[in-house]
């Protein structure tokens, strides 16, 4: 079935196009800026050492940039007696795989990092096909400190800080997503120096980008309820009106 949508001429299509064109433009001068003002950013000096459980063995996070001097650490959603990944972060995840040649070749290595053990997280990998470095960050605070992670006595709180901002625990969950970035100098020295969560991770996400500029767009009905690991798909797509 045809959705409701203005039908026109070539001529006034290309004018209304002309019109979302300069608004894109605008849109893309303001995205320079604002990737401007990140790379500006002050750096904090990281003072606690962590130590993640990796395929490896154990690293501490200046370990973890692999010979790199830039890290990108994706909070994985994937707790201690889950029996699977979060379906977003998985989402995410997907797209891993393409960056990553790019990535390592640009002096940035990407990991995931979550607060379970190892063994799940290398059989959740396993069974999605995935290849990028994912460290297990329990016993640890790291995820605790970045403000991915509650404990039950936290969330009993009534708030916890997610996003830079305090919101009711009743909107949290014992893991949420992030991304935080890290810098090491010559001499070891690793500094903090960006970190995003909730839907400033969209951009993490090519399906969104393309779906973005189809003539459904993302379709949803709430926010990514379209989305499924990749391996729970059925065969019939997804349609709605």
């Amino acid at each position: 079935m045809t959705p409701n949508h203005a039908v026109v001429s070539p001529k006034e299509w290309l004018e209304a196009r002309k019109r979302l064109l300069a608004l894109e433009k605008e849109h893309t001068r303001l995205r320079d800026k604002i990737n401007a003002e990140r790379q500006a950013l002050p750096w904090v000096k990281m003072e606690k050492t962590y130590v993640f459980d990796t395929a490896a063995g154990p690293k501490t996070l200046a370990e973890l940039f692999n010979g790199r001097s830039q890290l990108l650490v994706y909070h994985f959603m994937l707790g201690a007696n889950w029996e699977a990944g979060c379906k977003s972060c998985s989402f995410v995840a997907d797209h891993f795989a393409g960056a990553l040649p790019h990535l390592n070749h640009h002096d940035v290595t990407l990991i995931a990092a979550s607060n379970a053990p190892l063994e799940k997280i290398e059989a959740y990998r396993k069974r999605m096909g995935w290849h990028f470095p994912w460290v297990s960050a329990l016993g640890n605070d790291f995820n605790s400190d970045f403000h991915v992670s509650f404990t039950p006595a936290e969330l009993a709180g009534g708030k916890v800080v997610y996003n830079f901002t305090e919101i009711d625990s009743a909107d949290a969950y014992e893991e949420l997503p992030g991304l935080s970035a890290f810098y090491k100098d010559e001499d070891g020295t690793v500094y903090h120096t960006y970190s995003t969560y909730a839907r400033g991770l969209e951009e993490l996400v090519g399906t969104f980008m393309l779906l973005d500029r189809a003539p459904k767009g993302r379709n949803e009905g709430e926010v990514m309820d379209f989305v499924r690991r990749h391996d729970e798909y059925d065969e019939t797509p997804r349609r709605r009106a």
